[in-house]
């Protein structure tokens, strides 16, 4: 794995042993972030949070791309030697919350990427604990059959990228808003 774009492009990434933790393919990255970067311009000075953060894989690459600091929600012990291996290579701003997701609150944050496991609906549970900035975007990754619905949020776009289903909400917009689909 690697950082796909931005100030540590190419510089390697490490993940875990074993099956615990499922990284974002590359691909998946790539097709997130070009996603968001139409909607942002930039994301200079942004805070971020990466929750299900597994290697931080997402949050770095905001970091990456220019975003002011990252906060980084992860479990798993195994991860978290990674994660902080990760950031400490890196040189990133950031912390790490080693907490479950369903138990980490904060914010407020402009952009919140969530990874959990699939087919749990996590994604979706934790919105209610997290605070969002005016304006922010949440994208949350889930299994490409998974539904994501939020009360109070909006469905910007879906993507399918092999098995997995990237799904960009906004707290701000009206639950009617046409969704970019494909």
């Amino acid at each position: 794995m690697r950082i796909i774009s931005g100030a540590w492009r190419g510089r390697p990434i490490i993940a875990p042993e074993g099956l615990a933790t499922r990284p974002t393919s590359d691909r998946t990255r790539e097709a997130l972030f070009s996603m968001l970067t139409s909607r942002l311009g930039s994301f200079e000075g942004l805070r971020v949070a990466d929750i299900c953060a597994g290697t931080g894989a997402l949050g770095l690459e905001a970091l990456s791309r220019g975003a002011a600091h990252c906060t980084f929600v992860e479990r798993e012990r195994e991860a978290i030697a990674a994660l902080k291996t990760n950031i400490a290579k890196l040189g990133a701003n950031a912390e790490i919350r080693a907490t479950a997701a369903e138990g980490f609150s904060g914010g407020p944050f402009d952009l919140v990427l969530i990874d959990p496991p699939y087919g749990t609906g996590l994604g979706q549970k934790v919105l209610g604990t997290i605070k969002l900035a005016p304006g922010g975007w949440v994208s949350i990754e889930t299994g490409k059959a998974e539904a994501v619905s939020v009360p109070g949020f909006a469905v910007e776009a879906e993507r399918v990228h092999g098995k997995a289903k990237i799904t960009l909400l906004r707290a701000d917009l009206l639950a009617t808003s046409d969704v970019e689909r494909s």
